[in-house]
């Protein structure tokens, strides 16, 4: 069991207390799917000032793979049969990670036992893809293929690294513990898969535990800052569609890969390009659960927009710590220096 100690809110409550800008006036509703109107039946709670009440701490569910197996075609959800063999892998993968001595076949690493993996609840959803309906990624334009073949004088993106250690430029940020992306920063992974919303008159904070990012979202109705001023989580700007909170950020550099974990690893989306766009709906399904809804929108990267959904389980127990990504880690300079030791022995 991994023990957690709390980290203090105080700072991000004083400062959602000193924003004063005025509330802006509920948007009309969207086009609902049959997903979502099953969803508006829960009517969720009131905020003191009279917005939809969605604090509280919400980590992600691990276990569901980005995209679906091939083979399972437009299926959502697993059958029973297929539930059942995910329900009996949980259990022997909770027996052994609850061994103190690694077995004879163990593989070497950190673990095992894995006593620091968080595993999440088995779930019939198939794959975090939500559409296309096939639960896969669209194609790549081709302006997309050629920008990633032909990036960095053809050694490709930072994620895609095969050992170059030329520069710190041939390691993603992920790797140099400056953050996971948006998208990284929510989808559930080993660990640290806390989120927290904290909310004020006219603003929103969303705090993620992966890489300790917060934004603070306004509410009123402002523009997005200059398209000039680029920026790794991107400039958010929120409003209420009936009891969904709704988001849309862009302004993203093209440094971070909108994946799993950041860093554009093969199975993961990869990078996009600066022309980045992401709408997140956040719709309370019942005092526990919340379905947040990311969609995807880039047309220089992929040919049309793909959207995700995280099902989130309120636990207001699960304490959220600091991710000292940089202490202790030595990784970029031992990689930097042993490229340079090698060098030199050329």
């Amino acid at each position: 069991m991994r023990y957690r100690y709390l980290v203090s809110l105080s700072a991000l409550v004083c400062t959602l207390a000193l924003l004063t800008a005025p509330i802006a006036g509920q948007a009309p509703a969207a086009a609902k799917s049959k997903q979502a109107k099953t969803a508006k039946a829960y009517t969720p709670p009131k905020t003191p000032w009279g917005d939809p009440d969605l604090e509280g701490v919400w980590p992600g569910n691990m276990g569901v793979p980005m995209q679906r197996p091939a083979n399972l075609g437009e299926r959502a959800t697993l059958n029973d049969a297929e539930f059942a063999a995910k329900e009996a892998a949980a259990k022997k993968q909770a027996q052994a990670d609850s061994e103190s001595v690694a077995t004879s076949d163990s593989r070497v690493g950190i673990g095992p036992p894995s006593y620091w993996t968080e595993r999440g609840k088995p779930t019939r959803q198939t794959s975090l893809i939500v559409d296309p309906p096939n639960g896969r990624l669209p194609e790549l334009t081709a302006e997309a293929v050629k920008y990633r073949k032909e990036a960095r004088g053809g050694k490709g993106m930072p994620g895609e690294w095969k050992g170059e250690a030329d520069s710190y430029d041939d390691l993603n940020i992920y790797y140099r513990c400056i953050s996971r992306g948006l998208l990284g920063s929510v989808i559930p992974v080993v660990y640290n898969n806390g989120n927290q919303i904290v909310q004020g008159p006219g603003y929103v904070a969303f705090r993620n535990e992966m890489i300790h990012e917060s934004r603070v979202i306004p509410l009123d109705g402002r523009p997005h800052v200059s398209p000039a001023i680029k920026m790794v989580m991107g400039d958010s700007r929120g409003h209420w569609e009936g009891n969904d909170l709704v988001v849309e950020t862009t302004n993203f550099t093209d440094k971070d890969a909108i994946g799993s974990n950041g860093a554009g690893y093969p199975g993961d989306p990869g990078y996009h390009s600066d022309q980045l766009k992401v709408i997140e709906r956040f719709t309370r399904t019942s005092d526990k659960t919340m379905d947040y809804r990311i969609t995807v929108i880039d047309e220089k990267t992929w040919v049309k927009p793909w959207t995700i959904l995280i099902q989130l389980e309120k636990n207001d127990d699960y304490q959220m710590i600091e991710y000292a990504c940089h202490e202790g880690n030595y990784a970029m300079s031992d990689i930097l220096s042993g490229a340079r030791t090698d060098e030199k022995a050329k």
